[in-house]
């Protein structure tokens, strides 16, 4: 019997030293993560819209909101997961920047940052994570992608076999129409929630 006390004291005080350990563990490396995380958010964002001074994370509209709840209809296959609004030295907001996911790339779900500045001209797009072919993600990042920097469009059109010359019209990567289709579409969801959601008034 004093054997099996002995035994339960000495697990627990390992128990006890185990969960203290890893509290101060916790507790040390939470502010180095943090500070890690904000600096990819930074890097990120400054990458679509090089011209801000700083960003600061806004919140999610409130989904039963009816400009909200009409473009979810619309974009059934786009989702706005992160909004920053992009601000100069003084604090005034000059765009925003919004981390999307859209539905359908070719290898599954594709997400991107899309800077859209206060007249709706696009900034600058990035891809954050892909699952597309192996070497349709370079030829988005490469090709496609820096063809909507600077651009204003309402919404943008792919033009197979190249020859775009409008301002709303993108060269479609070649042999890759549904890895073309998911970023327009994606980015055009993006500028009809920034008019249409948090420009509503």
């Amino acid at each position: 019997m004093k054997n099996v006390i002995k035994d339960a004291l000495i697990l627990f005080m390992i128990t006890a030293i185990a969960g203290i350990l890893l509290a101060v563990v916790n507790e040390v490396t939470k502010k180095p993560i943090e500070e890690g995380k904000r600096a990819a958010v930074e890097a990120a964002c400054r990458e679509v819209f090089p011209e801000a001074a700083f960003f600061e994370n806004r919140a999610l509209p409130d989904g039963s909101a009816a400009a909200y709840s009409s473009f979810l209809e619309r974009h059934a296959k786009d989702s706005v997961d992160e909004i920053y609004d992009a601000k100069d030295e003084n604090g005034d907001i000059l765009g925003v920047v919004l981390n999307m996911t859209n539905k359908e790339g070719y290898g599954g779900n594709i997400r991107f940052s899309i800077g859209i500045a206060s007249d709706s001209r696009v900034k600058g797009v990035s891809i954050l994570e892909t699952s597309e072919t192996p070497g349709l993600g370079l030829q988005a990042a490469d090709v496609l992608l820096p063809q909507f920097k600077d651009r204003k469009a309402e919404s943008f059109v792919f033009i197979k076999g190249g020859g775009a010359s409008a301002e709303n019209e993108i060269d479609a990567i070649s042999s890759a129409t549904v890895t073309t289709r998911a970023f327009t579409n994606g980015i055009n969801a993006g500028l009809d929630f920034y008019r249409n959601v948090l420009n509503d008034k």
